[in-house]
C-alpha cells in the first residue's frame, strides 16, 4: 500500500449549484439521497408528534379526525418511501462504490436519474399538502377507502402516483447496484470475500426489483379504478377488495426486508470494527441474508390473518412466519457471538450498533407473539402491532442507519462527529424510543385500537398514552441533539484522518472526503476484511501504514462527464405522473399534460443516449478489468 503525501492537498471537486444539479458523481449522488432524506424524516417525525399531541390526553380535539388521519397517513408513507428507503440509498451511493474498490458505479446517469426522480415523487406526494388534498386511507390505502366515492379528493392519486414516481427511482437504483456490485468489484475480491453490507445491499437490490413491479400493477389497477370507472377493487363491478391487500403484501412484505437488511448490513461493518475481531460465522451470515430475502416473499398473508383466507392459508403463513425468525436470530446470535471475547470500544457507532441488536430482538419477539394467526386474531389492528412495527423499523432501521451516519461520517466529511454529543445522541434516542412504544404493547393488550382518532377516559388508556407522549420529546431531543453535533462537527470538528476506527474495509484505504476517483489505483484484494490483513502485514514487516493511498492527477483518470440529462428525464417522468391529477373541461384532449410529460422524458433518453459517456473515453476503463 502507497503512502500519501498530503491528503489535504486534494483538489476540491466542482462547486455551485449547476454542479450539483448535473453530478454524476456517485458520492455527491449519496450526500443528496442522505440530507433529502433526513430532512423528510424530520417531516414525517413532525407529523408524529402532532398524533401524539393529539392523543395525550383522552377527548382532545388538538387536530380534526380528517387532519389525524392526514397525519397518520403521510407520517408512515414518508418514513418507510422517503427517510428510511433513500437513507439506506445514501449508504449504497456513497460507500458501495469505495467498499468493492470501483470508481463509480455501474451507470452513474442512472444513479443521478434515480435520485432526481425520488425527489420529484416525494415533492408530488407532499404538494397536496398545498391543494388541500392530502392522502387520508393510511399508508397501505385498503379499498374500498381508497375508491371512490369513500375518498372523493384527490388525495389517494397524489399517493398512488407519487409512489408510482418513487418506484421508477427505486428500480432504477436496484439495477445499478446489482450490475455494479455483480460486474465491478476489484481484482481478488470474489462473492465470499465481499463485505456483509454489500451482500445485503445486493440482497436489497434483488428485491426491489422482484417487488416493486407487483405494487406498479396495485397501483395501476387503483389509479384506473379511479380516474375511469374500472372496478378492480370495488365489488359494486365485480372486483374484490381483497385483491388489493394481496398486491400490497406481497410487496409489502419484502418491503419490511428492503427496510431492515441494509441496516443489518451496516450493523454487521461496525460490530466487527468495534470488537475488534472479524465477524463471526461470515459465511453463514451471508446465507441467512439471502434466506430472508427468499423467505420474504412466503409470509405476506401473515397480515391478512382475519379477512377469511381459511384454516389452511391462516396455517401455512403462521409456519413460513415463525420460520423466517431462523435466519433473522441466526444473526442476532453472530452479532453477539463476535462482540463475546472482543475488546470492544463503546464509541457512538457502536453503542447506536448494539441499541439496534437489542431493539430489533424486542420487535421480534412481538413479531412471534402475532406470528400465530388465533393471537392475531386479538392484536390486529391494535396498538400492540404498532408497538411491533416501530421496534423493528425505527429502534432497528432507523438505528441501524444513526449507527452508519456515525461510522462513515469521518469518511464523508473528512470530520470526527464529538463522542459526547453523540452518546447524548444515543442515550436520549434509546430511552426516548422505549419510552414512547414500549407502553403501546399494553395499550394494544388492553384494546386500544390503532388509528383511533380520540378515546374515552372510561377505557383506562389515559396515563400509558401521556407517558408515550412524553416520551416523543425525549426522542425529539435527541434528533436535536445530532442536529447540533452534525453542524458543530461541519464546521469545525476534528480531523479525522483516512482510518480513525481502525477499520478492515476497503474504503478506509483512501483519503477521508475520498477523491473524486476514489482509488489512485484499483486495488488488488487480498482476503475477507482486506485492510486489516494489509496493516497486519505491513506491521510485522515493520512499516506499519499511517496515511491514505497517494493522490495522482484526476486528469489522468477517465471518469464520467457531468450531465444535466437525468433531471430533465426525471422532470419528464414528474410531468407526466402529475399531469393525471388536473382535469380538463375538452372532451377530445383529456390528458395533454401527461403527453407533454412523455415527450419531455423521450428528449431527455435521447440526449442522455448521445452524451459522450467521459470526456475522452467511456467510463469503464481497463482499471476495472
Amino acid at each position: 500500500m502507497a503512502t500519501a503525501t498530503n491528503v489535504m492537498a486534494r483538489p476540491a471537486s466542482a462547486s455551485g449549484l449547476w454542479s450539483w444539479i448535473t453530478t454524476v458523481d456517485h458520492k455527491r449522488i449519496g450526500i443528496l439521497y442522505g440530507v433529502t432524506a433526513f430532512l423528510f424524516f424530520l417531516l414525517a417525525g413532525i407529523e408524529a408528534g402532532v398524533i401524539r399531541m393529539q392523543l395525550a390526553v383522552p377527548d382532545n380535539t388538538l387536530v380534526s379526525p380528517d387532519v389525524f388521519n392526514q397525519m397518520f397517513t403521510m407520517h408512515a408513507t414518508a418514513m418507510i418511501f422517503m427517510a428510511i428507503m433513500p437513507m439506506s440509498s445514501a449508504f449504497f451511493n456513497f460507500i458501495i462504490p469505495l467498499a468493492i474498490g470501483a470508481r463509480d458505479v455501474a451507470f452513474p446517469r442512472l444513479n443521478a436519474f434515480s435520485y432526481w426522480t425520488f425527489l420529484f415523487g416525494a415533492l408530488l406526494i407532499h404538494f397536496s399538502f398545498v391543494v388541500q388534498q392530502v392522502p387520508d386511507a393510511g399508508w397501505f390505502s385498503y379499498a374500498n377507502l381508497s375508491e371512490k366515492p369513500f375518498s372523493s379528493g384527490q388525495g389517494i392519486d397524489f399517493w398512488a402516483l407519487g409512489l408510482q414516481v418513487l418506484g421508477v427511482a427505486s428500480l432504477a437504483a436496484a439495477f445499478n447496484f446489482v450490475v455494479t456490485i455483480i460486474n465491478m468489484r476489484a481484482p481478488g475480491m470474489s462473492l465470499m470475500r465481499m463485505p456483509l453490507f454489500v451482500w445485503m445491499t445486493l440482497v436489497t437490490s434483488i428485491l426491489l426489483v422482484l417487488a416493486f413491479p407487483v405494487i406498479t400493477v396495485g397501483l395501476i389497477e387503483l389509479t384506473m379504478d379511479r380516474a375511469f370507472g374500472t372496478s378492480f377493487f370495488n365489488t359494486a363491478g365485480g372486483g374484490d377488495p381483497i385483491l388489493w391487500q394481496h398486491l400490497f403484501w406481497i410487496f409489502g412484505h419484502p418491503e419490511v426486508y428492503i427496510l431492515i437488511l441494509p441496516p443489518m448490513g451496516i450493523v454487521s461493518e461496525i460490530i466487527p470494527t468495534f470488537s475488534k475481531k472479524p465477524l463471526f460465522g461470515y459465511p453463514v451470515m451471508v446465507f441467512s441474508g439471502i434466506v430472508i430475502g427468499i423467505m420474504g416473499w412466503a409470509v405476506w398473508s401473515h397480515h391478512m390473518f382475519t379477512v377469511g383466507l381459511g384454516p389452511v392459508a391462516n396455517s401455512v403463513f403462521t409456519i413460513t412466519t415463525m420460520l423466517i425468525a431462523v435466519p433473522t436470530g441466526v444473526k442476532i446470535f453472530n452479532w453477539i457471538g463476535t462482540m463475546w471475547g472482543g475488546s470492544i470500544e463503546f464509541k457512538t457507532p457502536m453503542l447506536f450498533a448494539i441499541g439496534f441488536v437489542a431493539l430489533f430482538i424486542v420487535g421480534g419477539l412481538s413479531g412471534v407473539s402475532h406470528a400465530v394467526s388465533p393471537s392475531d386474531a386479538q392484536q390486529q389492528d391494535t396498538y400492540y402491532i404498532v408497538a411491533h412495527i416501530h421496534y423493528v423499523l425505527f429502534g432497528g432501521s432507523i438505528f441501524g442507519l444513526f449507527a452508519g451516519i456515525y461510522y462513515w461520517f469521518p469518511k464523508i466529511t473528512g470530520r470526527l462527529m464529538h463522542e459526547g454529543l453523540g452518546k447524548l445522541n444515543f442515550w436520549l434516542m434509546f430511552v426516548g424510543m422505549n419510552i414512547t412504544f414500549f407502553p403501546m404493547h399494553f395499550l394494544g393488550l388492553n384494546g386500544m385500537p390503532r388509528r383511533i382518532y380520540t378515546y374515552s377516559s372510561d377505557f383506562g388508556w389515559d396515563w400509558l398514552n401521556l407517558v408515550a407522549s412524553a416520551g416523543y420529546f425525549v426522542l425529539f431531543a435527541g434528533i436535536v441533539a445530532f442536529l447540533v453535533n452534525f453542524f458543530i462537527t461541519v464546521k469545525n470538528g476534528k480531523l479525522a484522518g483516512h482510518d480513525p476506527w481502525d477499520a478492515p474495509g476497503l474504503e478506509w484505504t483512501i483519503a477521508s472526503p475520498p477523491p473524486v476517483y476514489n482509488f489512485a489505483k484499483v486495488p488488488q484484494v487480498v482476503g475477507l476484511d482486506h485492510y486489516w490483513l494489509v496493516k497486519r502485514r505491513a506491521a510485522a514487516e515493520g512499516h506499519p501504514i499511517t496515511e491514505a493511498e497517494a493522490y495522482v492527477d484526476p486528469e489522468t483518470i477517465h471518469m464520467p462527464s457531468p450531465s444535466y440529462w437525468p433531471i430533465v428525464t426525471a422532470f419528464g417522468v414528474l410531468v407526466l405522473a402529475a399531469g393525471f391529477l388536473i382535469e380538463f373541461p375538452w372532451p377530445y384532449i383529456k390528458f395533454p399534460v401527461p403527453i407533454i410529460g412523455g415527450i419531455i422524458s423521450f428528449i431527455g433518453v435521447l440526449g442522455w443516449s448521445f452524451e459522450p459517456a467521459a470526456p475522452e473515453a467511456h467510463h469503464g476503463s481497463e482499471d476495472h478489468h
